[in-house]
C-alpha cells in the first residue's frame, strides 16, 4: 500500500504528512535546553513541516523554545499552536478559558511567543463546557478574519461536537487520542475522512508499546523496520487525512519516526495490524 506523503490543511496549507509534535521539550536546564533547541531544528532538517505545540505545553515556554530555535521560519513550515487553557495552582493545575476576550489575549500571546504575525493553524485545545460553542468559535472565526489566524481546528471532541463546530465555522483539523491500539475516535476520524478535515493524532505509537505486541514486531521483521515505524507507517495507510505528530526529545528516535514514511505496508500487513485489538479490548474495558 503507498501513502501520500502530503495533505492540504484547509484545502491550501500543503504540509508533510508526517509531523512533529514538540510536547515533550520542555528542558529544566541549560543543557536540556540545548538538546531541545538541536531536536527541533534536526526536525526542520529532515523536512518536517509541521510541528504541533501548545500554549499548555510548559505554559508558553514550549512556543518560546520553538521560536528560538526556528525563527525565522523556513518557507513552509508551519507552526500549529493552541489556545484555550490556562494555567492555575489548584486541581489539576489548568482550567478551561474559552471566553472571547480570553482566546483573543491567549492568540495575541502566541503570536508574540511564536514571533509571527499569524498562526496558520490555531486549534481550541478544548471546549469550555461553560462557554457557549459558538461564542467559543465565534471569537476564532473574528481573529481568522482579522488574518492573525489562518485556520481553526479542535481537540479532543466528539462526531456531534465537530458537526456542531463545522455549522459556526469552518474546521480545518481536528487532534484527538488516536494510533494502531487505540481506536476509540474512529468514527471522529472518519467524519474527518469524509470532510477532507486533518486529523492529528495524539500518543500516535501508543505511547511506545507497539514493541511488546508480538504482531507488530512480526510485521516489523518482514518490513525491515522498527515497530514504531510500522505503527506510523499504518497511521498513513489507514486513511489520506491522517497527519501523525509524534513527539520525542532524541535525536536518533527522532530520525526514525521521520523515517516510517518510507516504509510501505502491503495489503496482508496492513490488514494484520488493523485486527489487532486495541489495549482497552485487551485490558477488558
Amino acid at each position: 500500500m503507498t501513502a501520500t506523503t502530503t495533505f492540504r490543511i484547509g484545502g491550501d496549507l500543503e504540509v508533510r504528512r508526517l509531523g512533529f509534535g514538540a510536547m515533550h521539550l520542555r528542558p529544566d536546564s541549560a543543557e536540556a535546553r540545548a538538546a531541545c533547541l538541536a531536536v527541533a531544528r534536526r526536525a526542520v532538517e529532515l523536512g518536517v513541516t509541521l510541528i504541533d505545540t501548545a500554549h499548555m505545553y510548559g505554559w508558553g515556554a514550549n512556543e518560546d523554545l520553538l521560536a528560538e530555535a526556528l525563527h525565522p521560519y523556513p518557507d513552509g513550515l508551519v507552526i500549529a499552536t493552541k489556545a484555550g487553557i490556562r494555567r492555575t495552582s489548584s486541581g489539576e493545575g489548568w482550567r478551561h478559558a474559552g471566553e472571547p476576550a480570553d482566546l483573543r489575549a491567549q492568540v495575541d500571546e502566541a503570536l508574540l511567543r511564536l514571533r509571527l504575525d499569524r498562526i496558520e493553524l490555531l486549534q481550541l485545545h478544548r471546549l469550555d463546557p461553560g462557554v457557549p460553542l459558538a461564542d467559543q468559535l465565534g471569537a476564532l472565526r473574528e481573529l481568522r478574519d482579522e488574518g492573525k489566524v489562518g485556520r481553526i481546528g479542535l481537540s479532543e471532541v466528539t462526531v456531534a461536537e465537530l458537526s456542531e463546530a463545522r455549522a459556526v465555522v469552518d474546521i480545518a483539523s481536528v487532534q484527538n487520542r488516536y494510533n494502531l491500539l487505540d481506536r476509540e475516535h474512529e468514527a471522529v476520524l472518519k467524519a474527518c475522512e469524509a470532510a477532507g478535515i486533518a486529523f492529528l493524532p495524539w500518543r500516535p505509537v501508543a505511547a511506545g508499546t507497539s514493541g511488546a505486541r508480538a504482531e507488530i514486531a512480526a510485521v516489523a521483521k518482514e518490513a525491515d523496520a522498527t515497530p514504531t515505524q510500522v505503527v506510523l507507517a499504518w497511521l498513513l495507510a489507514h486513511s489520506p487525512v491522517i497527519l501523525p505528530i509524534p513527539g520525542t526529545t532524541s535525536i536518533p528516535h527522532l530520525e526514525e519516526n521521520v523515517a516510517a514514511d518510507a516504509v510501505h505496508l502491503d495489503r496482508d500487513q496492513y490488514d494484520r495490524l488493523r485486527s489487532l485489538r486495541s489495549e482497552s479490548d485487551l485490558n477488558g474495558s
